[in-house]
């Protein structure tokens, strides 16, 4: 009886031939194919100095008019060299625009806002994502719709509101105006439409879980690389954040783009001492993307394997 003849399982595991190899100096080459690692050309790594150098140049910038007078920064051409004059127009800078308030202040206002809008809008991006429930799609289009209206025009009655809770001059008036976001809410629906599988929910509900228990169990794990991005770009934009905190504001309780508007109320602008106050203002958030810039990283590549 000939092998062609044999009946075969239909159950029966189908092997596939093995790849063939050949050998080149004592190693073994795959095929052309999987496992195939592409290497960067010498285009690739010019265009990335490139965009290096533009990205770190307002920086660098900034650090040489903040080391230099104001006679000096005003010249044709510029510097492009470091001065002596940095320290002293820091401590400058730091005392006459009361940076160490400003800084505690913004440290409280954006911590506040990035974890209350990671936790409300990962809970909203859940339900209009995983849950079922009538009117979820109407609601869907209010949030996304809310992006679309200036801010600006609420300016009027959110501060007449502020008044009326005794919250003017107030560090809470900043932050409850903005304990969650539309982008937040949207962006963490579509990342969990995606990465949260609909059986991971219903193995939940199997197992008698209710959606608090879910969340807590199930999507956080998922939902952690969104949450990292979403807190990192929310306590960027809070920080940086100037037109509401200075209309509710006033210098003895500032943050600090409000703070730094004192560096010029004066009649002659003192662009060395401005720019000495704005890199005081951005060494906290260099400081915390090399914190926290490579967690983050990991976290979205961890995010983006499947398996």
């Amino acid at each position: 009886m000939t092998t062609e003849s044999l009946p075969v399982r239909a159950d029966a595991p189908v092997r596939t031939p093995a790849r063939k190899t050949t050998t080149r100096g004592g190693r073994r080459l795959l095929r052309q194919g999987a496992g195939r690692q592409h290497h960067a050309g010498p285009l690739s790594y010019v265009l990335l100095a490139i965009t290096a150098i533009l990205s770190i140049f307002p920086l660098y910038w900034t650090m040489v008019a903040a080391s230099t007078d104001n006679t000096r920064v005003s010249q044709t051409p510029p510097p492009f060299l470091p001065g002596p004059n940095l320290f002293s127009n820091l401590a400058r800078a730091w005392d006459e625009a009361a940076m160490g308030k400003a800084m505690i202040n913004s440290t409280i206002v954006a911590g506040v806002i990035a974890l209350s809008t990671v936790m409300f809008a990962t809970l909203a991006g859940f339900a209009f994502a995983k849950l079922r429930f009538k009117g979820r799609n109407v609601l869907l289009m209010l949030v996304i719709g809310t992006m679309m209206v200036p801010p600006q025009l609420g300016v009027v009655p959110l501060f007449m509101m502020m008044s009326e809770l005794g919250w003017s001059q107030q560090l809470p008036a900043v932050i409850f105006p903005t304990l969650v976001s539309a982008v937040g809410v949207f962006f963490m629906r579509q990342y969990l439409s995606e990465a949260l599988p609909d059986e991971l929910v219903e193995a939940g509900r199997v197992d008698g879980a209710h959606s608090l228990r879910i969340f807590w169990s199930i999507v956080l794990p998922v939902a952690r690389p969104a949450m990292a991005v979403l807190f990192m770009i929310t306590f960027v934009h809070a920080w940086n954040d100037f037109f509401w905190p200075f209309v509710v504001l006033d210098m003895t309780n500032p943050t600090v783009p409000v703070a730094l508007t004192q560096l010029s109320a004066g009649y002659i602008r003192d662009q060395s001492l401005i720019m000495a106050g704005a890199l005081l203002g951005t060494l906290p958030l260099l400081v915390m993307f090399i914190v926290f810039g490579r967690q983050i990283v990991s976290g979205i590549m961890q995010g983006a394997v499947k398996g």
